[in-house]
């Protein structure tokens, strides 16, 4: 089977009160699913790597600001556009729902457990 690079949906500000603190756990869990997708030969990404620098070069200064909405959940949209699947991970998150839900409408695979993703049984 040829690598997929597969979009890791999962809160992000979902039940942080935008505290950084929790912020930063939610990434950190997103994260933790990397490696183990990289290690069965897929290309894993999260949408915040490629949304988060464009949120600070438009002038955001806090979670849920206008430039920060602009930006924040459409770069993920786009970039399900050049993912092969979405890995669901975590949470409640209204975001992460759009992520599925955007994915499902591509025609994209939507796995809830690494163990369902081809090679990581």
């Amino acid at each position: 089977m040829p690598p997929l690079m597969i979009l890791i949906a999962g809160p992000y500000r979902s039940g942080t009160a935008d505290d950084p603190v929790k912020i930063a756990r939610n990434v950190q869990t997103m994260e933790s699913f990397i490696l183990p997708l990289y290690r069965a030969g897929h290309l894993p990404v999260l949408g915040e790597w490629f949304a988060l620098p464009l949120v600070h070069q438009a002038g955001s200064t806090t979670p849920g600001d206008a430039p920060f909405n602009e930006i924040f959940h459409p770069v993920a949209v786009r970039l399900l556009h050049k993912c092969d699947a979405v890995l669901r991970v975590g949470g409640p998150s209204e975001g992460a729902d759009e992520m599925v839900r955007t994915a499902r409408a591509l025609d994209l695979p939507v796995y809830t457990s690494l163990k369902d993703v081809p090679g990581c049984a």
